[in-house]
């Protein structure tokens, strides 16, 4: 067993960005913060497939050159080879879960 806790864990830009709580061996997760005006970076997989659970906030989600507006409750599947971004264009913090699997640490390419 592993375990540890959101609060002993480092966001990447200190209080936003993403936030890994479990990397390896099977997958890797964790919490993404994004503050008004922030957005995640457009990347891709090649074999990674990662999901996205919306806990705050209402962010656009561009996903292969496609926009859509992602509400709180929302769930969405980016699979191997869609290019994808977060943009938080409100005002308020975005909070999120993402999931990526398999385990591969070097499987990602910007766009």
């Amino acid at each position: 067993m592993k375990k540890t806790s959101e609060s002993v864990e480092k966001f990447r830009k200190g209080d936003s960005g993403p936030k890994y709580l479990f990397r390896g061996p099977h997958c890797e997760w964790g919490i993404i913060v994004l503050k008004p005006g922030e957005k995640m970076g457009a990347h891709g997989h090649n074999s990674v497939v990662e999901d996205f659970f919306f806990l705050e906030g209402s962010p656009n989600i561009i996903v292969s050159g496609q926009q859509q507006r992602v509400f709180p409750g929302d769930a969405v599947r980016i699979e191997p080879g869609e290019a994808h971004d977060i943009i938080n264009d409100t005002q308020q913090q975005v909070k999120l879960v993402f999931i990526k699997t398999p385990y591969l640490p070097d499987d990602k390419y910007s766009c």
